[in-house]
Parts: structure tokens; sequence; C-alpha cells
């Protein structure tokens, strides 16, 4: 079985670098898994960038939301965990850029499944997600 692929929702403005590194780092998991960089390359109309971000969701196993300190800012954000809602794709966040269990979190992402930036928990999420989740 190919390893889960997971779509990384970000504030671009404000944690570009964060979503850098966790890709980067994502090797040190003890659970294998793909992320993929499927970001919108360049500004679209805002329907087409939906159908496209939302089509790129449902062909991921799971959301994981970087929620840095800016993520009211972040619309794109919303969107991209409704999409993830509506396709039973499983969401977790995961605090960055100095965000914590006071900082804001984008509509609809569950505080209790929003955890630090460490690797045993983020893989122990990870194989939660594929538990309960929409597995391709």
């Amino acid at each position: 079985m190919s390893n889960p692929r997971a779509f990384i929702s970000f504030d671009y403005d404000h944690n570009k670098t964060e979503k850098i590194l966790f890709a980067g780092q994502s090797d040190l998991s003890t659970t294998p898994f793909n992320i993929e960089d499927w970001s919108s390359k360049s500004s679209l109309p805002q329907s087409q960038w939906e159908k496209l971000i939302e089509e790129k969701i449902n062909k991921c196993n799971m959301v994981i939301v970087l929620v840095g300190k800016n993520m009211a800012s972040a619309a794109g954000v919303v969107k991209e965990i409704s999409f993830a809602k509506e396709n039973d794709v499983p969401i977790f966040g995961v605090y960055v850029g100095g965000a914590n269990t006071l900082s804001n979190l984008p509509s609809g992402l569950q505080r209790n499944r929003t955890i630090k930036w460490e690797w045993p928990a983020i893989a122990s999420a990870i194989d939660q997600m594929m538990k309960e989740g929409k597995n391709k």
C-alpha cells in the first residue's frame, strides 16, 4: 500500500516558511506519509481556485492545517477545511510560528484536534486519521 497523502493547508501570507520546514521535516515522522504540494501556483478566479483545491483535497487521505498566529485572516484555510469536511476527509491541526492553545483557530478546526509540532504526536494523529477517514 502506498503512503497516505496529506494536503497541507496554511496561511500563505504568514506561514509559508513553516510549511516549507514542515514538509522538509516530514521524513522524521515514524508514520510514513506524503505531503502533496498542491498549493495553487498562480492567482485564479475564486470559482476556479475552489474547484481545483476541492479536487486536490478529495484526492488526499487527510488535511493537515498549519495553525499560525494570524489564522483569523486566512479565508482560504477556512474554505479548505470546509472542502475537507464536505468530502469526508479527516482534518487535524499543528501549531506553528509561535501559535499555541490560546491562538485563534480557523473556523471548522477543532481545538482537541490541534497539536504541538512534535513528530511523535503528528505520527499518532496521522495513524488516527487513517483509521477513521476516507482511505483511498
